[in-house]
């Protein structure tokens, strides 16, 4: 699996590198690779989501994107991950591709001595009653983009701006909320690559393309 960082980045030149990087996975000219980045701050909406979940924005821009999900904030001191897979056999499956999206964040967390987990029907990693990290993803010619965001450092306040996931009343947090301290985001990058290379049988499938 090859790993691009992108530092902090502009969604949409991320979005652009993202499909450059798929269009070369789906014809064998690259191998499964990872796009690490923080966003610039930007407010995104998906495939079911409505702009009636964005109540302000502050100057923020709204985009509107072809993941899976509702709206979310993106910002400096949220890591993202971008999973550029080629999903081929038995790793043909959407739903287990989420699940192992999900268990490698749970996996992440656990490495700060965060317990998370799932919630049936909502998709995306919990801490207690507080959402920590959101999913969404593409699929083009069974090559995925789009992917994970995880709450590091991340400013808060803008979500307070949306309805996050389209989910009524829901709280978010982050590490830095969680642990009373900032985390090093380089560290953080390194975590999640070992993430994504430990978790069993779809990353036995994915990650050594």
């Amino acid at each position: 699996m090859k790993c691009i960082d992108l530092g902090l980045s502009d969604y949409k030149e991320a979005y652009k590198t993202q499909c450059e990087v798929r269009s070369k996975v789906a014809e064998g000219a690259c191998e499964n690779t990872l796009i690490i980045t923080e966003h610039k701050s930007v407010i995104t909406i998906g495939r079911i989501g409505s702009e009636k979940h964005v109540f302000k924005t502050e100057g923020i821009e709204v985009l509107n994107v072809d993941r899976g999900g509702d709206v979310t904030y993106h910002g400096p001191g949220q890591l993202v991950a971008y999973p550029i897979f080629k999903l081929e056999n038995e790793a043909r499956d959407i739903h287990g591709f989420l699940k192992f999206l999900e268990e490698v964040g749970i996996s992440f967390l656990s490495k700060y001595g965060v317990m998370a987990e799932t919630r049936p029907g909502m998709r995306g990693i919990w801490v207690k009653d507080s959402k920590i990290a959101s999913i969404g993803i593409g699929v083009k010619k069974w090559v995925t983009y789009h992917g994970m965001a995880i709450n590091i450092n991340t400013d808060l306040r803008p979500f307070s701006f949306i309805k996050p996931c389209g989910i009524d009343g829901v709280k978010i947090t982050s590490l830095e909320n969680l642990l009373k301290e900032r985390l090093d985001i380089e560290d953080a990058k390194r975590k999640i690559k070992e993430s994504f290379e430990k978790i069993p049988l779809l990353a036995e499938a994915v990650c050594k393309g």
